[in-house]
């Protein structure tokens, strides 16, 4: 049976994530400062060891010293000494850097169509209806199997969409002028955010998430100090890796260990003025990615950021110190408190804000899925550098990775962008060609029968004005062809309206 060592009790006992109930997702939470990614690191280093991939975000750019052994001294050592650790315990991991930005890791870009409309909604706060305005752009991109990859394919299909919005209003609904005016807006203020950078190609693998180097698993760290100024970006690109990998992994049940481990660092940023569309698919996804061997760890400052739907499905809990300065506060130790199995020798709600820095409250599930009582717990110390990388050793590091060279440079497929092109190219040269054979084809109408505009009405006509003076002959040429022209309009039109009722008719038979 697999064991990820992660803490001690006050009396020395190992306090254990069972293996094949670590895929049963968990909670890493407390108030800034009391050791939560200390927790995490821990964590992480011990899914790793016994070779399982991992992902966590790195919001403060301080854990790259993953890569590199810790040192034995200050606090880690007095742990060590106080635990009996050997000194073989520290040791570095395989680390892979990604950044969507490019700038302190291997660049990370997704495509517009995998993205998808709901989360893009999500990404510029639009409404019901501008969000439904959205769902019919990617209709008619899908329909005319036309690819979304980045901003100007979408910003292209939005202006496509409006200049022909009489056309696609009855077969996919209303499009408002308003409403694409809106969302133009939005992409604007999205790019200057940096969402330029990612949506494109080549778009992330999620399987080169799923490596491992000999016996350990490659801990994936995606740097967000950057990424963490634009929290609608930050929320929307984790949402949607959550979604791809529930969609691509197959189903493994309860294996004895996760297959993939990934950890969500400001998790509240998930969920905040979230629809409840988008909350129910999160909440559903959570529930059964867990039979795809997925493992899910949120890390926040207080329990109450997350939803109670997805706070209930978190077995695995590690709780750090509250401190309850306001009424707000002091509801949240008691929300925490009463999240654990209790345990008659400790008083959580006391025990939440008397913990020290790098002391927890742990309660991890048992073999048969039942949460154990809460225990009062030091985590054990991470076992890699708490010394950040520097930027050289940094850059070294991720540019002379194998993966670096295939995502390094955008690549600009052809795509919606380019196909609008050229079809208004085409339809420029259509539209070339039939003004030139018009053009060609007037003089010889002209010879054989004059006007077409006038026909019968202008013969008509002359015969009426035939014996007056030839100096007359413009005037009465003139209103021949007005009164054959508004003629032959009124015949026209008649005719297209009988058309339209036809084909209206045939549709409303149809249904």
């Amino acid at each position: 049976m697999y064991t990820f060592a992660i803490a001690r009790s006050a009396d020395n006992q190992p306090l254990d994530v069972v293996g094949k109930m670590a895929n049963r997702h968990g909670l890493i939470a407390g108030a800034t400062g009391t050791g939560k990614t200390v927790s995490l690191r821990r964590m992480a280093e011990a899914f790793s060891e016994q070779g399982i991939p991992v992902f966590l975000v790195d919001v403060k750019g301080d854990l790259s010293g993953l890569v590199n052994a810790g040192a034995n001294s200050g606090k880690v050592a007095e742990r060590m000494q106080q635990f009996g650790l050997p000194e073989n315990y520290l040791q570095g991991f395989p680390v892979r850097f990604w950044d969507v930005f490019g700038d302190t890791g291997i660049p990370l870009r997704v495509t517009i169509s995998d993205m998808g409309p709901m989360l893009l909604s999500r990404l510029m706060n639009l409404n019901d209806t501008q969000e439904g305005l959205l769902n019919v752009v990617f209709r008619v991109a899908d329909d005319n199997g036309w690819h979304l990859i980045d901003l100007k394919d979408l910003r292209g299909m939005l202006q496509y969409v409006g200049d022909n919005a009489a056309q696609f209003r009855t077969q996919y609904g209303n499009v408002s002028a308003a409403s694409v005016g809106a969302i133009q807006r939005q992409l604007l203020s999205l790019e200057n955010e940096g969402a330029d950078k990612l949506f494109g190609e080549p778009n992330l693998d999620l399987q080169d998430w799923l490596q491992t180097e000999g016996q350990y698993g490659v801990i994936n760290v995606l740097n967000s100090e950057k990424l963490m100024r634009s929290p609608r970006m930050y929320s929307a690109f984790l949402l949607w890796m959550l979604a791809q990998l529930f969609q691509t992994l197959p189903e493994v049940g309860d294996p004895d260990k996760p297959k993939f481990v990934m950890f969500f660092d400001e998790a509240h940023l998930l969920f905040d003025n979230a629809a409840p569309a988008l909350l129910q698919q999160v909440e559903q996804v959570v529930r059964l990615i867990r039979s795809k061997g997925v493992g899910v760890y949120f890390v926040t400052q207080n329990p109450l950021d997350l939803p109670d739907t997805v706070l209930g499905q978190l077995g695995n809990r590690i709780q750090h110190a509250l401190r309850a300065f306001t009424p707000r506060d002091q509801k949240a130790v008691k929300a925490a408190a009463d999240t654990f199995r209790s345990n008659p020798n400790i008083n959580v709600a006391e025990a939440i804000g008397e913990l020290g820095v790098g002391e927890a409250l742990v309660s991890f599930l048992d073999e048969q899925g039942m949460p154990a009582p809460v225990e009062r717990a030091l985590i054990l110390p991470p076992q890699s550098s708490l010394t950040p990388l520097s930027e050289d050793e940094r850059r070294a590091r991720y540019q002379g990775d194998v993966l670096y060279r295939h995502y390094q440079d955008t690549v600009d497929n052809f795509s919606a962008f380019e196909a609008l092109a050229q079809q208004a190219q085409q339809q420029a040269q259509q539209a070339a060609a039939a003004e030139a054979e018009q053009a060609a084809a007037k003089p010889t109408a002209a010879k054989d029968s004059g006007s077409d505009d006038e026909g019968l009405f202008g013969s008509l006509l002359g015969g009426l004005f035939g014996n007056r003076k030839k100096a007359n002959q413009g005037l009465v040429d003139d209103l021949a062809h007005q009164v054959g022209k508004r003629i032959n309009t009124q015949v026209t039109n008649s005719i297209g309206r009988a058309i339209t009722r036809g084909i209206l008719g045939a549709i409303s038979g149809k249904k």
